[in-house]
């Protein structure tokens, strides 16, 4: 039984999503605490799992070992000021999903070298299929890493950077791909719709084949190129789309579109340090 007292600042669709996670693994809904000025969102999140609720943020965090802000990026440094003294008086674990917002800039604001956990989690969170990077800083302790990974393992799969710059690549892979396969999806619908099937099968195919291929390679020691060359059969249908695939370069589009999206990551990341 989970004897840690988990407060969240911010009552979005993150945290309505970790907190069912945590809830569902079997976190006591009486130790988990959530801080929001919208009164209807706290009162949908008591109703829904049972757990305490504030519009005061202060108050939200007596007694908490752990403080996750899930608040939008433009107001992080307004929250971690107005809480700065309880986050250093009491060596509180800051686990942020805040996205964009770096460590150095939240020891600032917190005005202490408190530790600090900035995770970069993904969309499918939100079904508890997600993908979360986590950086720590030098004030974590072991105990406070490994409750920090059990917070954001509530809603999927884990993995640690040592380095809080590769957070930028996580997000150009993990925190933007989703959208790369929902293009992919969208591109095979609208192919298979235009061959004469209806629009609802094409999608119900597309959903069902993007479904199995992952959980094939989540499954398999196998990488996705061995998996690929094993469905490629010589002379047939396969190997003829992915010679047109291979003609138009898709492995090096895909890296140049990761490479914005981590350029761009590292843009909006800068630009919020500056504006704050």
């Amino acid at each position: 039984m989970p004897t840690h007292t988990i407060a969240f600042i911010g009552g979005g669709n993150m945290a309505r999503s970790l907190i069912g996670g945590l809830v569902a693994d079997g976190w006591p809904a009486k130790q988990i605490r959530v801080a929001d000025p919208n009164e209807e969102q706290l009162r949908q999140l008591g109703e829904l799992f049972g757990v305490t609720t504030s519009t005061d943020n202060t108050a939200a965090l007596h007694g908490a070992d752990v403080l996750v802000l899930a608040v939008k990026p433009q107001v992080a440094r307004q929250v971690v000021e107005g809480i700065r003294g309880e986050l250093s008086s009491r060596g509180l674990l800051l686990v942020s999903i805040a996205a964009g917002v770096r460590e150095p800039a939240l020891r600032r604001w917190a005005a202490a070298d408190i530790p600090i956990v900035r995770t970069m989690p993904n969309t499918p969170a939100l079904v508890r299929s997600g993908a979360t990077a986590l950086f720590a800083n030098s004030h974590v302790s072991a105990k406070q890493r490994d409750l920090a990974e059990t917070v954001m393992r509530a809603v999927g799969l884990t993995v640690w950077v040592d380095q809080e710059a590769l957070l930028d690549v996580v997000t150009a892979i993990s925190g933007s791909g989703p959208a790369y396969f929902f293009m992919l999806m969208e591109a095979l619908e609208t192919a298979g719709a235009d061959m004469g099937l209806k629009p609802e099968l094409a999608r119900l195919l597309v959903l069902q084949t993007a479904f199995g291929a992952a959980k094939l390679a989540l499954e398999s020691k196998d990488s996705p190129a061995e998996l690929r060359r094993r469905v490629t059969s010589p002379g047939g249908t396969t190997e003829s789309a992915v010679n047109v695939l291979q003609q138009g370069d898709l492995l090096a589009l895909v890296r140049r579109a990761a490479a914005a999206a981590k350029t761009r990551s590292e843009e909006l990341a800068q630009a919020l340090g500056d504006e704050q």
